[in-house]
This record gives C-alpha cells, structure tokens and sequence, in this order.
C-alpha cells in the first residue's frame, strides 16, 4: 500500500500575536518558537494565554482580514499556514463543532478524501484509526448518536487518518473517563511512532502527556513564553513548579487549594427519579434504565461512569429538556412552587429560575453576541426580573469567574476555558435551585478551577444542589460530592436479568 503521508513539519514563530476582532486585548502575542521536525511538544498556560489561538494559527483556520489582525510571523516549513492546509491536522476543544458528516466511517474518511488519498487507501486507514483511538461503532453509525466521549474519540480518527506533518490536539481528553484518556493518548503515540509527525498538544492535565513528549512549553498569560524546556527542566525542578502553580499552570501531584465549606448530606428532596429509563432522542435505544435518585437542598452529586454510559443523558432528563423514556422524575413541592411536577412540561420561564443546565458543549447554550448581553439574557428576557435585582448578581459572577474584561467580547471567541465560565455564569444568573453541569471543570487552570469549586461550594451552603456530569476525580473530592455511578446501574441491570 502506498503510504501518502507528508513530512513532519518545522514550525517557526517570531514576535508572533493574534487580536481577534472588535477586542482591545491580543489573545496571544509575543510568541518567539521554534520547533523542529518531529518534536513532541506539550503546551501550557493559564486559561486565556492564547493555547487554542495559536493551535487555529497553526492550522490556517484564524480566518482574515476582517475576523482580525495578525502582528509578526508565524511558518510552516517556511510557508504562511493558510498555504500549507492539509499537512496540519487540528482536534478541537468542542469535538461536536468539527463534525460535518452524518455517519461514522464517512466522517474518518472525509479528511483524507479532501487530500485525494485513493480509494483503497483511505478506508483501511480509516478503520485502522477507529481502532486506534477505541471508538468500536459500526460504520454506519450516526455521528449524532455518540456521546461526548465518543465524538472525541472520532474527531481524533478523522484526524488521524489524514496522517498530517503536523499534529495539534486541543485538550483531546477533556471529556474521557479515565481509561479512555489513558487510551487516546496511547493511540496517539502509536500513531506517530508508526507515522512521524510533529505534536503539539494543549492539555491542564500535564501528567497525562508529561512522559511522552520532549519538550513543554508554557506561555505567559501576558504574552511571550513563560518557560521552554525539558519535561525534566520544566516539571521537575521544585523552583519551576512553584512559578508555574503560581502562573495557573496545573502541577503534578499538587491541586489548588479551595475556599468555602464542603457540602454535607443536603435536607429536602428537590427532585427524585423512580426507575428511570433515558434515551437520547425520542425514538433512540435506551442509553440507561432502573435510576433511582434524589436531589437534595445544600448538597452536591457527581454522576460518573464510562463514556457512552448516558451521563449526559441523564442529567438533561433530571434536568427537564428531555423526557423520560420510561419511569418518573418528580419536582417536590418546594422546587415545582406551582409549575406542576413534571419539570419536562415547565414553560422556559419556570424552568431556568428552578433548574439550571451548562451544556457539555458551551457554544450549544450562546445566543448573544457579546458576554455582558450573555450574562443578562436569562434573567432579563427569560426570567423577566427587574434590572435592579439582577445587576449586582452578574457583576459579582463576572468578577468572580474572572470575565469582567471580557463583557464586550464576542463569546464565540473567548478561549475554551472562558467559554466554560461563561456558560456556567449564564446559569447561576438566574439563581437556580439545581444547578447542573456537564464536564464543568473542562478548560480549566488551576487558578479557575479553584475559583469555580469555591463558588460552587458557597451555591450549596446557601441551600442550592448541584449535580456534575465529570471525570474530575478531584472536582468529586474537593466539592465534598455524592457519587452516582452509572457504570454501576448499568451492570446492576445486566446481573438482575
């Protein structure tokens, strides 16, 4: 078989930034780099550093003239990257955004189809990336169908199978369970061992891919590099670890303290399900069946399990925007307050000032050009609260969740951190008695992780529940949580059969 593939590709940046549209701030400037063919490079900073940027930068999809304005030089093997697309592959933080097909196989495929690799060629690389990355789906499975986990997964094989010079990965295991993320990035080293190419990998786990590549580099929230070198330079001196926690930048082996008191066993029953059967759309397959669970006041509950499960699923069905399949989800009367007991049915109004929901997605929830108008929109055009009552909230949660210099901003734009504060800002807006979160903690710095915990924590003592789809395993214990696990339900199902 003829292989097609392209070199691995030299990356030269110099004095190099980017300044997105309409904002005031370069999202990421002063960049001097120089990586060589081949090189493994995981790349930190703190959340809004400009990580994503100078991956989109890399793989020529920025935009133009008019989406914003670009200062100094950026090459690929001595050529602008809007010249040389196709030899850089790019998996973005919202897999969801990157596919365009409706099947599975089609979706590997399409990549490698757009760089005319033959016929023959591109289907057996494209089971060779499923296999690579775990996704075990029929071909002809709806790309729709996959859950969040798996739809990361499949980004990945599309990429992959294009076989780039150049890789970039953006936080490619955000939203994997902890085999999975351990799965990915085993894959992508077998890839690139079978097929060299240069890796850039943004990833606020750093011990993930500390082991497996050459160099790490930071770069200042600022602007410019904070600090390049050595996995061994950068990580293992204690002096460099101490810059870097205080930079944002997540330690191996330390977690950020976080303020506020852990949430206890809760009081009342909020809402509670009775032999629950969920599905992701009307006429789907069950995803998960036999849930019995109660949502308390002033307590918290992590649902966990493997990907595909019906996590999310789940938590939107609790959440009253999908129906049940089979079984009951019922509001008690201090939450349902006259709007009936079925959150389902509640009108949009009863809904987003009882039960609040971050998408695993932030973009699915943005309907507004700039963040302050995000901020507002809940309570002004849904909620309708007079302005008084809800200025002061949004003031404090921009502030706190560290958005206050982003008001003008497009939110489409923001950084995939920012995006994750910001949908999660737009909920407690409308001051929520449950508040529900999938993967909240993605995106995330060790600054802006512990800030969100803290706030959490405070909505709990306050006498508010929150409920986190996650595989944050710290997230769980620093929020004190309840643990549902539905990896569980689901082989209590299968052995009472």
């Amino acid at each position: 078989m003829t292989q097609h593939t392209t070199a691995p590709v030299a990356v030269t940046a110099r004095n190099w930034g980017w300044r997105h549209a309409g904002r005031s701030r370069f999202a990421v400037r002063g960049i001097d780099l120089e990586v060589e063919p081949g090189e493994r490079i995981l790349l930190l900073g703190a959340s809004g550093a400009g990580k994503s940027t100078l991956l989109s930068a890399l793989a020529g999809v920025l935009g133009n003239d008019d989406e914003g304005e670009q200062e100094g030089t950026l090459l690929l093997d001595g050529g602008s990257p809007a010249s040389q697309r196709g030899r850089a592959g790019l998996v973005l933080q919202d897999p969801d955004s990157q596919v365009v097909l409706a099947r599975v196989g089609d979706e590997v495929a399409f990549g490698a189809e757009n760089l005319s690799v033959p016929r023959a060629d591109i289907w057996e690389r494209v089971h060779r990336a499923l296999d690579d990355v775990g996704l075990n789906v029929p071909l002809d499975r709806s790309t729709s169908a996959l859950s969040g986990g798996q739809k990361q997964r499949l980004a990945l094989a599309s990429v992959l199978a294009m076989q780039p010079g150049l890789l970039l990965l953006d936080e490619p295991t955000a939203n994997l369970d902890p085999q999975g993320v351990i799965d990915v990035r085993n894959a992508v080293v077998r890839v690139l061992d079978r097929v060299p190419a240069t890796l850039v990998v943004v990833e606020h786990r750093v011990e993930v891919w500390a082991g497996v590549v050459d160099r790490v580099v930071v770069l200042a929230a600022d602007g410019g590099i904070l600090a390049d070198g050595t996995p061994e330079e950068i990580l293992g001196k204690e002096a460099a670890r101490c810059s870097l926690a205080e930079a944002g930048v997540w330690v191996p082996g330390r977690r950020p303290a976080v303020e506020g008191p852990r949430p206890g066993a809760g009081g009342e029953v909020l809402l509670s399900s009775a032999n629950l059967a969920v599905a992701r759309t009307k006429r789907g397959p069950e995803v998960l069946a036999g849930v019995d669970v109660e949502l308390r006041a002033a307590s918290a509950l992590s649902i966990v399990g493997p990907n595909g499960a019906g996590k999310s699923t789940l938590a939107l069905t609790l959440a009253g925007l999908l129906k049940p399949r089979r079984g009951e989800v019922t509001a008690g009367t201090s939450l349902a307050r006259g709007a009936g007991p079925d959150p389902s049915k509640w009108r949009s109004a009863e809904l987003v000032q009882r039960i609040g929901t971050v998408f695993q997605e932030p973009e699915h929830q943005f309907l507004t050009s700039t963040v302050a108008d995000e901020l507002e929109f809940g309570p002004r055009r849904v909620a309708r609260e007079p302005e008084a009552s809800f200025r002061p909230r949004i003031a404090e949660l921009a502030g706190r969740l560290r958005l206050d210099h982003l008001r003008a901003a497009n939110p489409f734009t923001l950084s995939g951190g920012e995006k994750r504060r910001l949908s999660v800002a737009t909920m407690l807006a409308t001051s929520p008695d449950i508040l529900v979160l999938d993967e909240p903690t993605f995106g995330q710095d060790a600054g802006t992780w512990a800030e969100l915990v803290g706030l959490l924590r405070e909505l709990v003592s306050e006498g508010g529940c929150v409920v986190s789809v996650t595989h944050d395993t710290d997230f769980t214990e620093a929020l004190g949580n309840r643990v549902l696990d539905v990896g569980s339900v689901a082989d209590a199902r299968r052995d009472s059969r």
